[in-house]
């Protein structure tokens, strides 16, 4: 099978995933994009909204799409780290201990407001995040293939919330910021949600497109078969060092940001029907990527400069090379 062969495969396949999640989500389709270029990156994902933005309707319709293992975490202050990792329990009978598996053994895993819970839980998922594994008891014990964190969060404004560590948001691939709905979606959202149709009730109308075997199978595609080339990953260093030079920043874009803008470049490439990467692939990804990896100093925010216009300014100025 030729590689456009395979890429129209798939851009079919995720097509058909974008339909069935419509039947519960009304626009968003930004953020309906990036959670898929995190399954097809193989790459975890953060979604921060205030309440009510149907974050949590939008993973749990993805779950349905997917014929993968789904669970759900809701994350409390009481919230111990065993209750998400698992425990080894004594066994009276033969004086062994048995490793009781923890929520985190699925395909994909909604944390729901992973910021609901203390440090020493939210790091417990650090491990699992990055090295896909849990240990316990000086043994590890492998996560299913695929994995794939979808963590929502408040913002830290709202009471009662604990921001991330930067160690654990370095983990997500993405942070994506859902906004409201412009006031025609919301027109629509009410129209079609007071009638009596219940959209946790409509969830299981959405069909299974995707097993965990094709979803495995894309990971390896897009990263093996989708061409990069150098020009374009001079572009990516480029952006992600530049970050780190600014006297704004304390904190900038680690070679982890660039191997993250490779990779789902090459995702978008795909979900838009392409078998190589182009500058507007980049552009597209880079702000969801290094939004929570640009780090800026208290006395420039307090000027009111973010990260936000930061990247926008790096990647207005960065020169983009021509394909």
């Amino acid at each position: 099978m030729s590689n456009l062969t395979k890429v129209k495969e798939v851009h079919s396949k995720i097509s058909q995933i974008k339909d069935e999640i419509r039947k519960v989500i009304v626009g968003q389709e930004n953020i309906v994009d990036f959670v898929i270029l995190g399954l097809l990156s193989d790459g975890h994902v953060l979604l921060e909204g205030a309440p009510g933005l149907a974050k949590t309707l939008l993973v749990r319709a993805l779950a349905k799409s997917l014929d993968c293992e789904f669970k759900r975490i809701q994350f409390t202050p009481d919230l111990m780290p065993t209750d998400i990792t698992g425990v080894s329990v004594y066994q009276p009978s033969d004086g062994s201990f048995r490793f009781s598996e923890g929520p985190v053994f699925t395909n994909l895993l909604l944390a729901d407001e992973i910021n609901r819970a203390p440090p020493k839980t939210q790091a417990s998922m650090l491990e699992a995040m990055q090295e896909r594994q849990v240990s316990s008891e000086n043994k590890r014990h492998e996560l299913p293939k695929p994995f794939l964190v979808l963590a929502t969060q408040n913002p830290i404004e709202q009471e009662g919330t604990y921001p991330l560590p930067e160690a654990q948001v370095d983990r997500f691939m993405f942070k994506v910021v859902v906004d409201y709905p412009s006031e025609d979606q919301e027109v629509d959202i009410v129209r079609r949600f007071t009638d009596g149709t219940d959209a946790y009730a409509e969830l299981e109308t959405i069909k299974p497109i995707m097993s965990p075997s094709e979803i495995i199978e894309y990971q390896n595609f897009i990263r093996q078969d989708i061409r990069l080339s150098e020009d374009i990953i001079k572009y990516i260093v480029k952006l992600t060092k530049t970050t780190r030079e600014s006297e704004e920043v304390v904190i900038g874009a680690s070679p982890r940001a660039s191997l993250w803008l490779a990779i789902a470049g090459k995702a978008n490439a795909v979900m838009e029907g392409r078998d190589y990467v182009n500058p507007s692939d980049i552009q597209k990804v880079a702000p969801n990527i290094l939004r929570h990896r640009v780090i800026v100093s208290p006395e420039w925010e307090f000027e009111g400069v973010n990260s936000e216009s930061i990247i926008t300014r790096v990647l207005r100025n960065i020169p983009v090379p021509t394909i």
